[in-house]
């Protein structure tokens, strides 16, 4: 089984996966998904495994909390990025290794909470959606919590508008790829291809892999139409000097809407949380 070649090409470019969480639409994607996962995972020492972890920058923040965490990505660089993490603080350290979301090299009911904030978006496949998720509940105690996340199925047309960039071939191009089937395969090398859900879509696919009380939040709901793409950005670059503003705003608007149904599909990112059963 092995990784899409344009996937790993993509994310081992430099440091911009680590950096893209630290301004803008990036950061109020970090500062929302992690009080959603602070709301939905049990209390450290808990094992939490971060499949498609990258560069770690989950990982180090729960391990600084406490918890038990164990990386796993399939980008050999981002792997070593987490580990330079997980050594800068030895004494709340984490695990980083090179494997796949389709076949997690743990045993059955071994961990906690099981992290996907990347893989299902980054599988086209159903097939192999569908794989990964079995992985999940089959090292999941019973009971173990999975957050998974996925891109919006109209984030790249609404990030369109927005730039007022939607012209006659762009919206051919979406129209042709994920409006029409969810697949966005790119035309430049500013992303790589990727699976959009719907709200509804996401739900089906966690609840249908037997996982119960599932629940889809909007990450960064309507406000992250506030902020400029975050592309470039410089090494080391700090907020700009509205972010404060903005996240502040972004992050009322999607508090008070975060499970509305009318407004899930606005949000670039959706969060599925849900909990394994027991799989007898």
């Amino acid at each position: 089984m092995s990784a899409d070649p344009r996937l790993v090409a993509f994310y081992s470019q430099g440091e911009h996966e680590r950096r893209r969480l630290q301004t803008g639409r990036g950061r109020l994607e970090l500062v929302r998904t992690q009080e959603l996962l602070r709301r939905a995972l049990p209390p450290p020492p808990a094992t939490v495994a971060d499949v498609g972890g990258g560069p770690g920058t989950y990982a180090a923040w729960l391990a600084a909390a406490g918890y038990d965490v164990r990386l796993l990505d399939v980008v050999p660089g981002l792997v070593e990025q987490a580990r330079a993490l997980a050594a800068a603080q030895p004494d709340r350290p984490f695990t980083a290794e090179v494997g796949d979301a389709r076949a997690l090299p743990w045993p059955d009911a071994s961990v906690d909470a099981v992290l996907f904030l990347g893989p299902l978006y980054h599988l086209p496949d159903p097939d192999d959606r569908e794989r990964a998720l079995a992985e999940a509940r089959r090292v999941l105690r019973p009971g173990g919590v999975l957050a998974a996340a996925a891109i919006g199925r109209f984030a790249a047309l609404l990030d369109a508008v927005r730039a007022r960039r939607l012209d006659d071939d762009l919206l051919a191009y979406l129209e042709e790829t994920v409006l029409r089937d969810g697949r966005l395969e790119p035309r430049d090398a500013g992303f790589t291809s990727a699976y959009c859900h719907t709200p509804e879509d996401l739900h089906a696919e966690v609840a249908g892999a037997g996982f119960a009380d599932t629940t889809i939040f909007a990450v960064e709901g309507p406000g992250w139409l506030l902020f400029e793409r975050e592309a470039g950005v410089p090494e080391g670059a700090g907020a700009a000097p509205d972010d404060d503003r903005l996240l502040a705003s972004a992050l009322r608007a999607v508090r008070a809407t975060e499970t509305e149904p009318a407004l899930l599909a606005v949000s670039s990112h959706l969060l599925a949380v849900a909990r394994a059963g027991d799989p007898s």
